[in-house]
């Protein structure tokens, strides 16, 4: 499902014209990555949380010239999944 699919999902299940839907979906992913910027983890209970992590600067092997490289430190987003979410698609 892309995001158009996921826009008319969401018209459809909560009776809302498409636009105003797109205009829903946006603003939650806004809000969303801004909070994850701020440093803040977004918890979604029965659905699952998003996290920022961060992953420390490691050494790497160039798969064609076999040389050692550095890979620099980053953060990364994470979602788990919340237990409502994992039984449903059991």
């Amino acid at each position: 499902m892309n995001k158009t699919e996921l826009t008319s999902a969401i018209a459809a299940k909560a009776g809302l014209t498409k636009v105003d839907a797109k205009k829903a979906l946006d603003a939650t992913i806004a809000a969303i990555t801004e909070a994850l910027k701020g440093g803040d983890k977004v918890a979604l209970i029965g659905f699952g949380t998003f996290a920022v992590a961060k992953r420390e600067a490691r050494q790497g092997i160039n798969p064609q010239t076999k040389q050692v490289i550095k890979i620099a430190a980053k953060k990364q987003a994470k979602f788990k999944a919340g237990a409502e979410l994992d039984a449903a698609i059991q």
